[in-house]
């Protein structure tokens, strides 16, 4: 026998609507002793913020500003991963050596030209992150002189996505120094 099933009541869309967000609440306070996940932002859990290559610099840093990063990953137009562009990228010594060396103007400069390319760049896999500690991230940051570090999952034939990021800033908050 069939079930009779109502319809719901449909409501107005009223002007202003926003949408949600996903969130992820990571503890106040860490120790070094504590897992590295309570310290890696998780992009299975929160949108990662991006930009395109093709952008400009000055669009990418006040995105940076606009969501209070430091850091944006750097897609094609296809979604892949080409690179990273951080605070330093843009406020640095690179913007000053591109138009040195291709000559026009602060305005013209795009994200493409002072990135760090997807082939410069060395990730953590999950599957070691999710076995250490939040030491072992820190020791790993200084050791290769960065301010953030990359997580991929690599699925069974070897194909990467970025699952996950780690902020120095994030961490010292999480630290309390």
């Amino acid at each position: 026998m069939a079930k009779e099933y109502a319809p719901l009541q449909a409501h107005p869309f009223k002007p202003g609507a926003t949408f949600v967000r996903p969130t992820q609440q990571l503890p106040e306070r860490v120790t070094l002793n504590d897992a590295a996940l309570d310290v890696m932002t998780d992009l299975r859990h929160v949108s990662v913020l991006n930009v395109r290559a093709k952008t400009s610099m000055d669009k990418a840093n006040a995105k940076m500003i606009r969501y209070g990063v430091r850091m944006l990953l750097v897609l094609d137009d296809a979604d892949t991963v080409v690179g990273l562009i951080t605070a330093t990228d843009i406020l640095g010594e690179k913007p000053m050596r591109f138009l040195q060396d291709m000559g026009g103007t602060h305005a013209d400069i795009l994200v493409r030209d002072i990135m760090t390319l997807q082939r410069e760049l060395e990730v953590l896999k999950l599957q070691d992150v999710e076995k250490a500690k939040v030491g072992h991230i820190v020791a790993t940051l200084k050791k290769a002189g960065r301010q953030h570090a990359i997580v991929v999952d690599e699925s069974s034939d070897g194909t990467q996505a970025v699952c996950g990021l780690f902020s120095s800033t994030q961490i010292a908050r999480q630290l309390g120094t």
